[in-house]
């Protein structure tokens, strides 16, 4: 917001805004640890995918083609 001010060389009275006062570094840097923590489910599926013999095929288990489909009914 600062270089916003900057730019317009206008103070902004944030003493309404929602995070005047707020630790928001303290914020920041536990989203983006727990970003860098997140686990998906997904992965785990095409990891075990990957090392198998087939991994194709398991691969189109997780991740069905909705145009094949179509083509079949």
């Amino acid at each position: 917001m600062r270089h916003v001010a900057n730019a317009l060389k206008v103070d902004w009275d944030t003493s309404r805004s929602a995070t005047h006062g707020v630790n928001t570094d303290a914020a920041l840097a536990t989203m983006k640890t727990k970003f860098n923590n997140l686990q998906l489910l997904v992965m785990d599926l095409i990891n075990v995918s990957l090392q198998s013999e087939d991994h194709l095929a398991q691969l189109k288990e997780i991740f069905p083609d909705e145009n094949e489909n179509e083509t079949l009914a």
